[in-house]
């Protein structure tokens, strides 16, 4: 069998598709013909030419705008034959024309040119389905798959409608993270230019599918029957097997990517897999997180096979970005995979995804191992917000985990988060109130409110604080379909606002901004000399250089905070017990040594070591402003070399540093 696997607009444009990677190897180990078909890529080049599109047009709708559905909008008027400008209305009469999706935009905050943007790209999209088509059809594969994550839909939908008109015998299949649960079944249900939909993991269905067998047989299948009728196959309980988790086959990939006008845009990386599902949310599911969708069971590869995997694929393809997309990093790896990769003669640069109670050791060996960037899931600086959440975690830990891979040469991405059921304005006064304190450490890429995601606790269980009423707007706006349809296939839902809002939301998105701005030139360090302490300092917020601790009692102290502690710990460990300790925390507290959260304190003085030239961000020159940080995502990464950023301006440390502290 021929088979053309696509990967659409709006997939990302540096990273091979690691699904279909994945279901290249897997049917062609069946014996079928695969071509894997960036059509990502091909969007980018026609647009570029046709309509001088740029690498910020299109991360508005990869990445940027996912919340706001503008990738899903810019492609349905190429599913449903309009321009969108017509006015129309749901079963509530809404208007979700043109006119009410751009307000919906400016009022989560797209500025006049995204837009502009948006709606320019709506009118080119048919011109280049109707391409991609024509050349599809004018050799057709026996099966075309898609893999539709994100905002993948409605691009995908458009060429399989187009294609199943020009070539009816052509078989069309989806899978992806759109494609899980009732969202699949959704998809199956109401486009009836869908052949098969798989949901859950498709390693084993694809090929099951490609066999020929019994449709009936296959767990997850959406299939059609002799009638015509739309039938779901149950989905399965039992996950894949770490085992049976083939590795990805990313043949032409890289070639395509340094032919297209892209290769000028983002650099290269690898994208695999180590794991699958959450040990954490397997005991404590986060209760925001929609991630692992119908399947939260955390299974891992063995250690000798994922490091195997890795270097054999970053020696073929001849990289050293590598992203790793587990949702967290099993324990396990740490004296097996991170310690081998440590120890071997290779310059990887790898991202991760962990919890962030790592301690000290664990940071220094994922700095070791090569790892450039983690995520950490950090999310709020509150324990008592935290814990609404139930991340297991505690303010001062996340942040001693800012601090701590900063001094293992790690760089941390992260968001901050509110709008929690039970949260209370001083869960974020305190907060905002110390932030100037940490502008030398890592800041989150903005502050935002949180969505209701299918899968979460908070979509699950509407006790926990969220009173669902109705799809996302954007689902109304892109799609013709009834609002119970539109229940079964949207992924982000609206409820009444919880939590914190109006003036003290400002206030907190303003100090992350600030942060963020000043965390370019904001440096604070410490050298541990035995009978003294050297500190440097550079952060705006504080108008000291350097201060040498030498007096026993703050000498103890400093270091007793090197882990979050109470005054009472303290007190019973440091020499003069709580009277001398209390004008201790007092002297730090107005130097900005320490971090406050509850009863918990933490110092926050980075290892002196020269981490500055391993920050993925820095100020390029003196006049320089420091770029604007797009919100998260999984491909929001910036491994490559140009995000590094060590140049002239970031090397010469030791001219601003006092001759007593000894640098490197």
């Amino acid at each position: 069998m021929r088979i053309v696997l696509l990967h659409m607009p709006w997939g990302a444009i540096d990273v091979p598709s690691l699904a279909l990677g994945i279901l290249h190897t897997a049917a062609a180990r069946a014996g079928h013909r695969v071509d894997v078909r960036y059509a990502n890529l091909d969007f980018v080049d026609w647009a570029a030419e046709t309509a001088g599109f740029g690498v910020d047009d299109y991360q508005y709708f990869s990445e940027k705008s996912y919340f706001q559905g503008a990738g899903d909008w810019a492609f349905a008027g190429a599913l449903y034959g309009d321009d969108g400008d017509s006015s129309s209305a749901t079963d509530d009469g809404a208007d979700t024309g043109s006119a009410s999706y751009f307000e919906y935009l400016a009022a989560n905050g797209a500025s006049e040119r995204e837009i502009a943007l948006t709606r320019a790209t709506r009118a080119i999209a048919p011109a280049f389905i109707a391409r991609l088509v024509e050349e599809l059809a004018a050799d057709p594969p026996d099966l075309v798959g898609f893999t539709t994550t994100f905002q993948q839909n409605t691009a995908s939908l458009a060429a399989a409608r187009l294609l199943k008109q020009r070539c009816p015998q052509v078989r069309t299949v989806f899978g992806g993270a759109n494609c899980d649960g009732p969202q699949g079944a959704a998809l199956h249900r109401n486009f009836p230019f869908l052949d098969y939909v798989v949901r859950g993991e498709g390693d084993a269905a694809f090929p099951a599918l490609l066999a020929g067998g019994d449709p009936s047989a296959i767990p997850g299948l959406c299939w059609r029957d002799d009638t015509g009728r739309a039938v779901a196959n149950e989905m399965t309980r039992r996950p894949l097997p770490p085992a049976a988790i083939v590795a990805p086959r990313y043949d032409g990939f890289f070639e395509r990517l340094d032919a297209s006008v892209a290769a000028g845009w983002v650099d290269p990386k690898l994208v695999l897999e180590g794991s699958r599902g959450c040990w954490w949310g397997e005991k404590h599911h986060c209760t925001f997180c929609g991630l692992n969708g119908s399947s939260m069971e955390f299974r891992s590869k063995p250690p000798a096979d994922f490091l195997a995997e890795l270097l054999a694929l970053a020696e073929r393809h001849q990289l050293l970005d590598v992203y790793v997309v587990d949702n967290i990093l099993d324990m396990g790896y740490f004296d097996t995979v991170l310690r081998s990769l440590a120890e071997l003669p290779v310059d990887l640069r790898l991202h991760f995804e962990i919890k962030a109670n790592l301690r000290r050791h664990q940071f220094q060996l994922l700095g070791d191992s090569g790892a450039a960037q983690v995520q950490p899931g950090i999310e709020s600086l509150s324990t008592r917000v935290l814990r609404i959440m139930d991340k297991g975690v505690t303010g001062c830990q996340n942040v001693r985990a800012l601090r701590d891979a900063q001094s293992a040469g790690v760089s941390v991405t992260w968001n901050y988060l509110y709008g929690f059921p039970g949260e209370q304005p001083a869960d974020y006064e305190s907060v905002i109130r110390q932030l100037p304190v940490l502008h030398h450490l890592d800041p989150p890429t903005g502050a935002g409110r949180i969505a209701i995601e299918r899968f979460s606790p908070y979509f699950d269980r509407p006790d926990l604080g969220f009173a669902i009423t109705q799809p996302a707007f954007q689902y109304r706006a892109t799609y013709r379909l009834p609002e119970s349809e539109l229940a079964e296939l949207a992924y982000v839902f609206t409820a009444p606002p919880r939590g914190i809002g109006g003036a003290l939301a400002e206030r907190l998105s303003e100090a992350v901004d600030t942060w963020l701005a000043r965390f370019p030139d904001s440096r604070l360090s410490y050298r541990d000399a035995g009978g003294r302490i050297l500190l440097v300092n550079t952060r705006p917020g504080y108008d000291w250089r350097a201060v040498e601790l030498t007096d026993p009692v703050e000498l103890a102290v400093f270091r007793l905070l090197s882990q979050p502690r109470s005054t009472a710990a303290l007190a019973a460990k440091a020499p003069g017990g709580a009277a001398a300790v209390e004008p201790v925390l007092e002297r730090f507290t107005a130097l900005g040594l320490l971090f406050h959260d509850g009863d918990s304190y933490l110092q926050v003085a980075v290892e002196s070591d020269n981490q500055v030239l391993m920050r993925m961000r820095h100020r390029h020159g003196p006049a320089a402003v420091h770029p604007e940080t797009a919100g998260g995502g999984p491909s929001t990464v910036g491994l490559g070399p140009e995000t590094v950023g060590v140049g002239p301006e970031t090397v010469a440390l030791t001219e601003e540093v006092p001759d007593a502290v000894t640098v490197g």
